[in-house]
């Protein structure tokens, strides 16, 4: 499916194309001037965050790294959502998985309708980037819900989903970073040089908007690495206390096995031939078990 809107007093214009929906009609695209290259980026879900300009097209591509709507993603994920500029016309390629922001851009729009396309643009990575806010703090409340449960017991379920929400920030802080560094090449093309004040000003605040995206992403991931490092050291802790105890244990049980070995011999031996004899070396058992264990406890205090 494809949507255009017509704004700025209809000089430009704005043309969404559905990829889940046209990904086989190549005649659409050539519609649009898009070669078989961009369309390739364009439906490929593991592509970077990249920026080109074609000069034989004049026609500017930027693909940004879009967070994943919640209700289809399986876990945190982002998604590429590629951005084309042509004279004064934008054309975004989106999917089912960040078609919400394209209805944001749609809202965007019809309260701002004198904008120009490059403004149109940054607002639209602007709003991408602030998506990515509400997530973070979700992340941030799940880190310190499995944090309480795993203060109250250390299990394989609850560590688990730990390293799932390690995993989904990784994901994010990775997402994060190329679109900030995307956005800081955009001031190092040509194309930069055609922007007015306006257009540059909202340029900025969108690269603002993505580095302090990269830095709470980072400080989640800091907080959730030292986390898993903690609950590491302790697991690693536990280990050590079975295995001192284990160890404790086996050298105590050495004690009646040797008592009880010596009095098995097949030979002459004392108390062989009285009654209480088996009593008396119980005793030398329960004697040396006692003793030792009286030195094992301030030896390994």
């Amino acid at each position: 499916m494809v949507t255009e809107k017509k704004f700025r007093n209809d000089t430009c214009a704005w043309v969404n194309i559905d990829s889940d929906n046209m990904a086989d009609h190549s005649e659409l695209y050539e519609q649009y001037g898009i070669d078989n290259e961009i369309i390739s980026y364009a439906l490929d879900k593991n592509e970077r965050a990249r920026i080109e300009f074609d000069s034989e097209l004049d026609m500017f591509t930027l693909i940004y790294n879009v967070p994943e709507n919640k209700e289809s993603a399986i876990r945190y994920e982002t998604n590429p959502m590629t951005f084309l500029v042509k004279e004064q016309q934008l054309i975004t390629i989106s999917n089912s998985k960040n078609a919400y922001i394209v209805q944001e851009m749609e809202n965007y729009l019809a309260k701002n309708s004198t904008v120009s396309v490059f403004k149109f643009l940054f607002s639209s990575l602007f709003i991408i980037s602030d998506n990515y806010f509400p997530i973070i703090e979700e992340m941030n409340r799940e880190r310190n819900h499995i944090n309480d449960m795993l203060k109250e017991k250390t299990t394989k379920k609850n560590l688990l989903a730990l390293s799932d929400l390690e995993t989904g920030v990784v994901y994010f802080l990775s997402a994060a970073k190329q679109n900030a560094v995307l956005i800081e090449q955009i001031k190092t093309q040509s194309i930069f040089r055609l922007l007015d004040n306006v257009e540059r000003e909202q340029l900025e605040d969108t690269h603002i908007e993505a580095r302090q995206l990269v830095e709470m992403a980072q400080l989640t991931s800091q907080v959730l690495q030292q986390l898993s490092g903690t609950y590491n050291n302790i697991l690693n802790n536990n280990l050590n206390d079975t295995m001192k105890l284990l160890t404790v244990l086996s050298i105590l049980l050495t004690v009646p096995t040797i008592v009880t070995g010596f009095f098995g011999m097949n030979m002459p031996l004392p108390l062989e031939h009285n009654l209480l004899g088996w009593v008396i070396a119980i005793g030398i058992s329960v004697v040396g078990w006692f003793t030792l264990s009286f030195i094992l406890h301030f030896v390994l205090k």
